[in-house]
């Protein structure tokens, strides 16, 4: 199969984009597969991004598109990449609709998914009054009675840090039991500790007025982070053969300090390859992956 590309970049988002356009200002020819379900599409704004804030996830990226696409070697199509295997020394992805493409090398962006808590009330709110992260959404909720929602004893290091952010108990959910000296540090940030299981999330989506627990009492809160269990979106780097770590909440691919997974060739950027997940660190993982598939077109040792 002829080899159109030097590099493609599976995912559209801001890993995958930032990852491209270091290709396309190297006058490769780049083609993104953007398969149109990011990570934060349930959020209404993006926050924290430097020069973005405030601004809608899908606005950043379609501005980024088209910024990319400007580059003459640089191709955005929409769709989902089904397969992808190592052929004759190259990569081929064949796509839902059939078509097949093949490059020189792969960058993986493909996300992950997260796994809420089965508790009803949560999936309808993701992304605007129940969240994970802080730094991304908490400023929007600051001044306000917060929940911490335990999912495993990394919510202890959550619960922590909210209280920057606005008056916060922690719901341990009878999943961790803090010792003497949490304790003691969790008073010390006026954290209040309720161990009755929260049973339902109270109010009218996606507003929440508080938590009804096990024994019937009701907290009051205004907004909820949860640390949610997260997975692959993809299957990709399994066909692909990626090797994985276990990460805090769940696995990521294993990569080196420039993105290289333990597959030659193949390359992973974005929240599915780093510990740390926001779209400043996703856009960051990129620029390295990015630059690094450009790099081993060149030196081919």
């Amino acid at each position: 199969m002829k080899v159109d590309y030097d590099v493609i970049v599976v995912g559209g988002s801001f890993a995958g984009l930032s990852a491209a356009m270091q290709l396309a200002r190297a006058r490769r020819r780049v083609l993104v597969v953007d398969g149109r379900k990011p990570r934060n599409r349930y959020a209404e704004r993006s926050h924290g991004f430097f020069g973005q804030d405030g601004k809608a996830p899908a606005q950043i990226v379609a501005e980024a598109q088209a910024q990319l696409t400007a580059y003459p070697g640089a191709s955005v199509i929409a769709g989902k990449v089904d397969s992808a295997q190592s052929l004759d020394g190259h990569f081929v992805v064949t796509l839902d609709d059939g078509s097949r493409h093949a490059g020189a090398r792969v960058i993986l962006a493909t996300g992950i998914r997260d796994e809420l808590p089965a508790l009803a009330g949560l999936q309808e709110r993701w992304g605007l009054t129940v969240m994970h992260c802080p730094y991304c959404h908490g400023f929007e909720v600051a001044g306000r009675a917060l929940g911490v929602l335990a999912t495993s004893p990394l919510s202890i290091h959550q619960a922590m840090l909210i209280p920057d952010w606005g008056p916060t108990t922690w719901f341990t959910q009878g999943i961790v039991e803090p010792t003497a000296e949490e304790t003691a540090a969790l008073q010390a940030r006026g954290v209040r500790i309720e161990p009755a299981p929260v049973v339902e999330v109270l109010g009218e989506a996606p507003a929440i007025t508080g938590l009804r627990l096990d024994d019937g009492r009701v907290v009051a809160i205004d907004a909820l982070f949860v640390g949610t269990r997260t997975h692959m979106a993809s299957d990709l780097p399994d066909q692909l053969g990626c090797a994985y770590d276990d990460g805090p909440m769940g696995p990521v691919v294993r990569v080196d300090g420039w993105g290289q997974t333990s597959v030659p060739g193949v390359f992973a950027a974005g929240d599915m390859a780093v510990l740390m997940t926001n779209a400043t660190f996703a856009s960051a993982s990129g620029v390295k992956a990015g630059v690094a598939a450009h790099r081993s077109l060149i030196f081919k040792d």
